[in-house]
């Protein structure tokens, strides 16, 4: 009679799912699950920390739109995945992690690596399963993807004891599940979506805020077609740019601040009343100011901010709601008063910061540093932020063009996503551009990844605003501040990429297009001032 080994098993389910690749860490219990799954012709992509694992299989899911799978060993490598699980479950983001366990028959018995890992999964993923039996892990496999995918999605967690991974199960036993998700969307009840669109057309001051609940639910058409068709002024959070081209007419960037500040009827759709967007309270946004929420997870609305109107609903569906509500109500060629607003307060932002962008000044300003990267890239390069200073100069003055093109730690702001985003993100999608602008600081936490992106031959390119330590020396004290202007790009250069050093600001743009025109993994080592600054309300404090 025909056996699997649960290994195998595994490794069928996520064929069936149509999973092509992994992120893992050889050895332990689970090295022979990577391997099952190479041989029914998955990716595998093996990393030098379990972290980083998670983090790719992350950025791999945002990019894809599909669920990132890592694998980790046991007891230490499995801790190791906390921090990825957790910062993906802060950024709704789906993973599958296999985790190994120790064998149940040892069980109290200090096997090697022995550690109760259930109680620390539970509190950082979406769902979290101990699988017991062999005959039942498709079962388990199948709860697992209808978990991370159903609703506000998430990571879930699979720990899997290693006489459950390497024992035989009769073919016979095992149940195959079929068809057990939808692919069903929720529409908007229509009496709200009538309510909504009457509020916004007698608004003075209307805003559009979206998250990536319109990424998930492939939304950007339907948004597009919505902004273009009212004509009202739009916002993104962080991991949501890019849904609508941020050189569209009503894409005002640099007025963020005012737009929240004096908007009087704001649509949030897809996007959580979280820190990202100082929980849509005063002073952030007026206390006079009426909300609708949009959002698939009836938890979210009216979180932390009382709503006018409330609809639960998938992003795509209740947009095509509202645009066929709105139609004839809107003038979307008019230059109103608030559009003209806007419109002067992001020229004039940006015309404040002009200087600082094509300073010569040495070391060089960051704002300088970041025009240069906005130069030489293209509109459909994948842009991975990472750090502190350099997130925040970044993420005004750099434009994203295309979903999915723009990638950062999230809401829990976990440094040390970079490289394992900027890998993740190039297994994705390989015909893509990929590059990361990282601190020096942030380098530090996962930089031996390079030594990953190389080894698998992924030409990502890294720029590091490196500044000598964590932050600007002018940001709130500065013990243990100091890191030094380490060559990093000599680190790179010992693991076989390609790097370069670079300190005139004139340097900086042919330095990037040699990293990007020579093909390999590459890092350009850019010395920028210590004592520029950035504040974390989309503006810029200057020195």
């Amino acid at each position: 009679m025909a056996t699997l080994r649960g290994e195998e098993i595994i490794a069928h389910c996520l064929k069936r799912e149509g999973v092509d690749t992994i992120f893992f860490m050889m050895g332990g219990p689970t090295g022979g699950t990577a391997g099952a799954c190479l041989n029914l012709g998955m990716k595998g992509i093996y990393v030098r920390h379990e972290q980083a694992a998670a983090m790719m299989a992350h950025a791999y899911a945002r990019v894809t739109g599909k669920p990132g799978v890592c694998i980790a060993p046991m007891g230490p490598g499995v801790a190791n995945l906390v921090t990825g699980l957790a910062n993906a479950w802060a950024d709704a983001t789906p993973i599958i992690a296999i985790g190994g366990a120790s064998p149940m028959r040892g069980t109290t018995l200090d096997t090697f690596q022995e550690m109760d890992q259930m109680p620390m999964m539970k509190p950082i993923v979406k769902a979290a399963y101990h699988i017991d039996l062999g005959y039942r892990i498709p079962e388990y496999f199948s709860v697992a993807f209808r978990e991370a995918l159903d609703g506000k999605r998430g990571p879930v967690y699979l720990d899997l004891p290693g006489d459950i991974l390497m024992g035989k199960v009769e073919e016979e036993k095992i149940h195959w599940v079929e068809n057990y998700r939808t692919e069903a969307r929720p529409a908007g009840d229509p009496a709200m979506v009538r309510k909504a669109i009457d509020l916004l057309a007698e608004a003075r001051n209307p805003l559009i805020i979206t998250g990536s609940g319109v990424i998930w639910s492939g939304a950007e058409q339907a948004l597009r077609k919505f902004v273009n068709e009212t004509g009202i002024p739009f916002f993104t959070t962080p991991q949501g740019r890019g849904v609508v081209p941020e050189d569209h007419p009503r894409s005002f960037p640099a007025a963020r601040s005012t737009a929240f500040r004096e908007a009087d009827v704001v649509l949030v759709i897809g996007a959580r009343a979280n820190s990202m967007l100082s929980f849509l309270r005063a002073p952030r946004f007026s206390r006079d100011a009426k909300f609708i929420n949009v959002n698939l997870d009836g938890r979210e609305i009216g979180h932390n901010r009382e709503i006018a109107v409330g609809i639960i609903g998938d992003a795509r569906l209740v947009l095509e709601q509202l645009a066929a509500e709105a139609k004839g109500r809107f003038n979307p060629k008019e230059e109103t008063a608030w559009v003209a607003q806007l419109a002067a307060k992001h020229r004039t932002n940006l015309e404040r910061n002009a200087p600082l962008m094509h300073s010569s000044k040495v070391p060089i300003h960051p704002l300088r540093l970041c025009n240069e990267v906005k130069e030489a890239i293209s509109r459909d390069t994948i842009l991975v932020v990472d750090g502190h200073e350099i997130l925040n100069f970044a993420r005004q003055s750099i434009p994203i063009y295309e979903t999915g093109c723009s990638l950062n730690a999230g809401p829990h702001g976990c440094m040390g996503v970079g490289i394992p985003f900027g890998i993740g993100a190039k297994v994705a999608a390989p015909d893509k551009p990929v590059l990361v602008l990282s601190g020096d600081g942030a380098f530090g936490w996962n930089g031996m990844e390079m030594d990953t992106a190389i080894r698998h031959k992924l030409p990502i390119v890294v720029v590091v605003s490196n500044n000598g330590g964590f932050t600007s020396r002018q940001t709130g004290g500065n013990v243990g501040r100091d890191l030094g202007f380490q060559r990093y790009d000599k680190l790179v250069e010992a693991l076989g990429g390609y790097g370069e050093f670079v300190e005139q600001p004139d340097e900086i743009r042919p330095a990037i297009e040699r990293a990007i025109k020579s093909g390999r993994t590459a890092l350009v080592n850019v010395c920028t001032d210590p004592d520029a600054q950035a504040t974390t309300d989309m503006g810029f404090a200057g020195y």
